[in-house]
């Protein structure tokens, strides 16, 4: 069989990829023979290459071999095929600056075509090679375009001049582009033309740090300029609208007849069919009536319209950004929209996530006039079948409850939820259920009567379950099996996997025995052996901390576990203030649909449980100075840098803590037993201590009281360790974490946090060191390092991200000797708590 020709290609071969290697050479010899070919026919079997060539191009496919081939096949007059061949030119033209040379020439041809198509096109392709040795040829073209005939050309010139500056800030300087710039823009007929000038002018004196960027910063925001915007804003592209609206924000009025003569040219804009534009909008009304009450509130009332017509005629992803901004305003100002409440029940066919923020917007707005109508409503999507709805629906139900004052009708909703027989309606009924009688205690009656029908084998979520053991506790006397409920859980406690459930069970179980003594005996000893075995170390320290008050003194323990409550008023709010007028001031961002500042999600240093505000290269170093805390300089990082980021995720990912930190007395499970009999005989309560034995006879223990451990030996650190940061650098990427650990500042700690000097020396007191630090309020991280005396070889190395505002530190401790590292765990945690005011 004779084999195809090397320009064949096989039948199976996709007509985007070469058939082998030799495919490039094939082109580059059909080009060749093409180039300046003015045969019929010629320019249609070039545009069939040219297909080829960007077809490999766009998959990846390495065709730059054809440069030259390419450039020689573009004098053409074909439009097509100069768009084809520009594409290509600017694709390969940064990597190959060579090659980029043989396009000046065709490139200033064709930007002096009679052709003003290809004239924009040119020169638009001619300022994208962004070649910096290439900048001198872009002068001239540049400025020509600016002073063109056609409009398109000046427009691609205008963004031009910005592709200028940022490959080459000074030529474009030099050469007074800003100035044509801003005498275009004040003078051009077409308004494309003058958006694209302020757009590059913005962003140039933005990046320009000079006084004279500075004093053309503010000439943007001059009245004149705002004024002559605004004149001619109807003729703008909904894109230019923006970044006119954009700008008039940022300019102060002189005064409120100034105010009021912006607002009445915008007027219309709100009855604009692009979103983006009311939001643009609405923005500047809002943000120029903030120091005029009763105006601002007018605007809240004539804004309603427009965003409700938004909610209900755009797509469901545009919807839901509207919707983000009008539950913003909901929250702001709730009663505005109270009588506007139907507009926001959900509909069959809208997503969970539109549902979801359209709950929370009722709830918001629920008050003594519209409750009924929203909880009846409510209450209706607690049989949706999204369950996730469901879910959210009681909540918001329970969430009304909360803040009313009136709850009659919405307890007897919540207890019919119970009779549903639905493991999720039960479950969060329940934690409701909870949240309400901490609030109304007076309800206490009608809810234990039906709480106590519910069988605790049927409730299996952790929250729901946690919140039922609270209730068995707290209202014992009143639930006659209470008793005996916590009994058999208690009994099941190696099978229950939640800590949190534990935890309740303890406490249940102590509050039911100050109660009904005789029936809770025997649950409350099983419950403190089961919880001195635990592994959890909350679990574990808890049930210690119970053993030991009731060791201590019983009347005391009843007072500490089950004092006098008062009812709880307010309910902490997830999000603060602070943190709402921040998202405020953002308004029209991404800020509003995510429901946090642009800094918790901009910054590459916002990962993790904790978020930080400055980037990454803002850490700054701190040198080993003696006592005193000097910083060093400045320690510019990448992604990659081990030191400065918190890529730890996976690898602490899964990490569990379950050693014990405390001196106290040990249990070993295989020598305690409930003992289901009487008291033990007062005989031989005597062979022991009376006071470490008392608890244990009333629970029937029978816990012989141990010697306690032998301390472990205090870990000694070198006063002045020395470790550069180049190497504190490679052993935090070789060393794997072997202690994380969460721990509570004091009060004076957070206070001495205004300072965070104060905490480098406080640490220097306890020999440990810190190499880094970064962040700012509330959020800090420092990076801390210590060496063992009797081991100079042996460090510590320590991330240690600090929350003020929970007063929380999460720390993270690699050591080159693990087995030391817990023992040093104690210590950074102790030195860590001392820290206060000085």
């Amino acid at each position: 069989m004779v084999p195809p020709l090397p320009s064949q290609r096989s039948p199976s071969a996709s007509p985007s990829q070469p058939s082998g290697k030799s495919e490039v050479s094939d082109l580059r010899l059909q080009l060749r023979q093409l180039a300046g070919s003015r045969a019929p026919g010629a320019d249609d079997s070039k545009r069939d290459l040219f297909k080829r060539v960007i077809s490999y191009m766009t998959v990846g496919i390495d065709v730059s071999s054809a440069f030259s081939e390419m450039v020689m096949c573009s004098a053409t007059s074909d439009i097509v095929l100069k768009k084809m061949c520009y594409l290509y030119v600017g694709n390969y033209a940064r990597s190959n600056p060579d090659l980029s040379l043989l396009t000046i020439n065709f490139l200033q041809k064709d930007c002096r075509d009679e052709d003003p198509m290809i004239r924009g096109l040119a020169l638009r392709s001619l300022c994208s090679l962004r070649v910096a040795n290439l900048v001198e040829y872009l002068v001239g073209p540049l400025g020509s375009g600016l002073k063109d005939g056609s409009a398109y050309v000046r427009m691609v010139s205008a963004v031009g001049v910005l592709k200028l500056y940022h490959i080459s800030p000074a030529t474009c300087l030099d050469a007074d582009f800003p100035a044509l710039l801003k005498s275009l823009m004040l003078s051009d007929p077409d308004p494309q033309v003058v958006a694209n000038c302020l757009s590059s002018l913005q962003e140039i004196w933005n990046l320009e740090t000079s006084e004279e960027a500075s004093r053309e910063r503010e000439a943007l925001l001059s009245k004149q300029l705002v004024y002559y915007l605004l004149n001619r804003i109807k003729e703008f592209s909904e894109w230019a609208q923006c970044l006119v609206l954009d700008l008039v924000s940022k300019y102060i009025p002189t005064d409120s007849n100034d105010i009021f003569d912006i607002m009445n040219l915008l007027e219309d804009r709100l009855q604009h069919v692009n979103s983006a534009v009311v939001l643009a909008t609405i923005k500047l009304f809002l943000h120029m009536t903030m120091s005029m009450t009763d105006v601002h509130q007018q605007v809240y009332e004539r804004i309603k319209a427009p965003l409700l017509t938004l909610v209900s005629t755009s797509s469901p992803e545009q919807s839901y950004a509207v919707l983000s901004h009008l539950h913003l305003l909901v929250m702001r100002a709730p009663m505005l929209f109270s009588s506007d409440y139907k507009h926001f029940y959900c509909q069959y066919s809208q997503p969970s996530y539109v549902k979801k923020l359209k709950l929370e917007m009722l709830t918001a707005i629920a008050n003594e006039s519209n409750t009924y109508e929203i909880v009846t409503e409510l209450c209706e999507y607690a049989a949706n079948v999204d369950v996730p709805i469901a879910r959210e629906s009681i909540r918001a139900v329970g969430k009304i409850a909360l803040q009313q004052y009136d709850v009659n009708a919405i307890v007897d909703r919540l207890l019919q939820f119970l009779e549903m027989d639905k493991d999720y309606v039960t479950a969060e009924t329940l934690v409701l259920v909870k949240d309400l009688l901490r609030k109304y205690p007076q309800w206490s009656h009608d809810c234990i009567a039906v709480v106590g029908n519910i069988s605790s084998k049927n409730v299996q979520e952790p929250k729901a379950k946690s919140a039922l053991i609270w209730m068995l506790g707290e209202y014992s006397q009143d639930m006659l099996d209470a008793p005996y409920i916590l009994e058999s859980l208690i009994e099941n406690w190696d099978e229950e996997h939640s800590a949190e459930v534990r935890l309740h069970l303890l406490t249940a179980a102590m509050k039911c025995f100050f109660k009904r003594p005789p029936e809770t005996q025997k649950a409350l000893g099983a419950a403190l052996v089961s919880g001195l075995a635990d592994s959890h170390q909350d679990v574990h320290d808890r049930a210690l901390f119970y053993y030991r008050l009731l060791q201590h003194d019983v009347s005391v323990a009843e007072r500490v576990v089950n004092p006098p409550k008062q009812a709880v008023s307010v309910f902490a709010d997830t999000q603060s203030n602070e943190i709402k007028d921040r998202i405020f001031d953002e308004f029209n961002s991404l800020s509003v649909v995510y429901q946090k500042p642009s800094y918790l999600f901009i910054d590459k240093e916002h990962r993790g449980p904790f978020e930080f505000s400055e980037d990454i290269g803002d850490i700054s170093l701190a040198a080993d100075s003696g006592d005193n805390v000097i910083p060093a300089q400045r320690y510019d990082a990448n992604d990659n840098d081990l030191l400065l980021s918190t890529a730890e995720k996976e690898e602490s990912r899964g990490l569990t803590h379950n050693g014990s930190s405390y001196g106290g007395l040990e249990y070993d499970a295989s020598l305690v037993s409930v003992a289901s009999s009487a008291i033990p005989a007062p005989a031989q309560a005597a062979t022991s201590l009376q006071s470490a034995l008392a608890i244990d006879d009333l629970l029937g223990l029978g816990v012989p009281v141990e010697p306690e451990p032998p301390q472990p030996p205090s870990l000694k650190l070198n006063p002045k360790p020395v470790l550069d940061p180049s190497n504190f650098q490679k052993k935090w990427g070789q060393l794997q974490i072997s202690s994380s650990q969460e721990c509570s500042l004091t009060p004076q700690g957070v206070a001495a946090l205004t300072s965070p000097q104060a905490l480098l020396r406080h640490m220097q007191g306890h020999s440990i060191q810190c190499i880094a630090s970064g962040g700012q309020a509330p959020n800090f991280k420092f990076f801390f390092f210590a060496q063992r005396a009797d081991e100079p070889s042996s460090f510590f190395l320590v991330e240690c991200l600090i929350n003020a505002s929970s007063a929380k530190a999460q720390i993270k401790i690699k050591a080159d000797d693990s087995s030391v590292s817990e023992a040093f765990s104690v210590l950074f945690q102790s030195a860590l708590s001392k820290l206060s005011v000085a």
